[in-house]
């Protein structure tokens, strides 16, 4: 089967990472370091972890406060951000694209008389501002954003917005080294501790702790004569000397051009009632998938969705647990990413069905609950098991076998991120699982089973798939 022309089977990605990587001891991972700035921070998770490094994956949290502004910046490598409360607004710009958001005024009768109608000056006066296209974003959304592609964000909620934000430094879009590496547009970056010891190694002690922005670099008069402005501005441009930081306040609040958000929540119900491939974009089934160049490629993409709402389950059960996942079929731009995401909810005692992720890595992060997790690598050894609890994170390698169950006494809830826009997975029980496909005489012969015990294994999840009740085992002893 091919996914957007490419086989699931194929990869984008590049190792990059030390041949001696075995994955042979796994770890949950607590936020490290915390950076302060003017209207939040971010939390970095250990980036310098040995098997972070080998999946070639790097990993922050945000929090953003109200009437925040989360300043422009491009990355190396793509990335998905997770939303996991509150909400705000996000701008891309996508090199090539029109700037489709126009507002203009009207010009008093001295203005009109100073610029002529119909001259060039005039419609420059008449335009206020004009911009590429925003997108308003909520609790539960996932957002994708492709490497070297310029997002700021703002808070324009009265709580603050804390995302969640994966990036992937293997995939093939990354030529430099397979680490996250942020590029500022404005502000000042001051680098987390030992991310900071790291690259002053490397570079022989002349890397300084406070990053700036890229303006920063260049000869100030030959930046002024390039942007057509006067040397003061751009010298404030370069923002040597702003202790604010990579989040800044709007005090008067954010003001742009962009559609109300009841008319957004009125054009997200009319998408909700529309055929998936209509409201994803997705060719008519039977129909080649045509596109009208870059616009249609980029400029009109959408790069959120929601992945929280219960309605957006591709699996749930009656006792309320549910599995969402959003690849590169229901969001095309996770082709340009190249990766994918997962939402599960479990109720109390509900498991997961065991399983490998057969072309990916798994970054597992806990959104709520506590649960315990169990990993097995390709000897049969267990490399993980422990309880999880909100705020870490999880490295699951790919082929590695995984057990999820949430604990006795309070639910667990967790996002996934995958290194591959469609990542397929190998259950290992219910109606999907291994087990079943295979003849009962090779379950009898490879286990040491009667025909009896083989039948019983194959078939008593049979009406089951991903999602596992809690009272399997007291109904099985209650059978024997």
């Amino acid at each position: 089967m091919m996914f957007g022309g490419q086989s699931p089977w194929q990869s984008m990605r590049t190792f990059s990472g030390p041949r001696g990587c075995r994955f042979d001891r796994l770890a949950a991972l607590n936020p490290s370091q915390r950076m302060q700035f003017e209207a939040g921070m971010t939390e970095y998770y250990e980036w310098d972890n040995e098997m972070m490094q080998c999946a070639g994956v790097a990993a922050c949290r945000h929090m953003l406060e109200p009437r925040g502004l989360m300043l422009p910046q491009y990355n190396n490598a793509p990335s998905l951000m997770y939303i996991v409360q509150g909400r705000g607004i996000m701008g891309t710009v996508f090199p090539g694209c029109p700037e489709t958001y126009q507002s203009f005024q009207q010009q008093s009768e001295t203005e009109q008389a100073e610029f002529p109608m119909g001259g060039e000056s005039w419609r420059q006066q008449m335009m206020r501002d004009e911009h590429q296209k925003v997108h308003r974003f909520k609790q539960g959304d996932i957002i994708a954003l492709p490497a070297g592609v310029t997002y700021w964000c703002y808070n324009d909620g009265d709580v603050p917005m804390v995302s969640m934000q994966v990036y992937d430094a293997n995939n093939a879009a990354n030529q430099l080294v397979p680490r996250e590496r942020r590029f500022f547009m404005a502000g000042t970056h001051k680098m987390p501790q030992r991310m900071f010891e790291t690259e002053q190694k490397q570079t022989m002690g002349m890397m300084q702790p406070m990053g700036q922005s890229i303006f920063a670099g260049f000869d100030t008069q030959m930046l002024a004569e390039a942007l057509g402005v006067n040397v003061e501005m751009a010298r404030q441009l370069q923002t040597q000397n702003d202790p604010r930081g990579e989040m800044v306040f709007v005090k008067e609040g954010l003001r742009m051009l962009m559609p109300s958000r009841s008319q957004e929540m009125q054009q997200q119900e009319l998408e909700e009632s529309m055929p998936r491939w209509q409201q994803y974009g997705e060719p008519k089934p039977g129909m080649r998938n045509m596109t009208n160049g870059l616009d249609e490629m980029f400029c009109m993409m959408k790069i959120r969705s929601s992945i929280d709402m219960p309605s957006r389950a591709d699996y749930f059960n009656q006792r309320g647990s549910r599995v969402a996942m959003m690849n590169s079929q229901k969001l095309p731009i996770m082709n340009v990413v190249q990766m994918s995401a997962s939402r599960v909810v479990l109720q109390r005692n509900m498991m997961i069905t065991p399983y490998w992720h057969m072309n990916c890595h798994s970054l597992m992060y806990v959104t709520g609950g506590q649960g315990r997790v169990q990993v097995v690598n390709h000897r049969g050894q267990t490399v993980f098991d422990g309880q999880m609890r909100q705020g870490q994170i999880l490295l699951i390698p790919q082929n590695y076998a995984v057990l999820k169950r949430a604990a006795e006494n309070q639910m667990f809830h967790w996002v996934s991120f995958m290194t591959n826009p469609n990542p397929m997975k190998s259950q290992m029980v219910g109606k999907e699982s291994v087990l079943r496909a295979m003849p009962l005489q090779v379950l009898m012969y490879s286990y040491w089973l009667s025909m009896e015990q083989a039948r019983m294994l194959k078939l008593r999840r049979q009406h089951e798939m991903t999602i596992l009740g809690p009272m399997y085992q007291m109904q099985m002893g209650s059978n024997e």
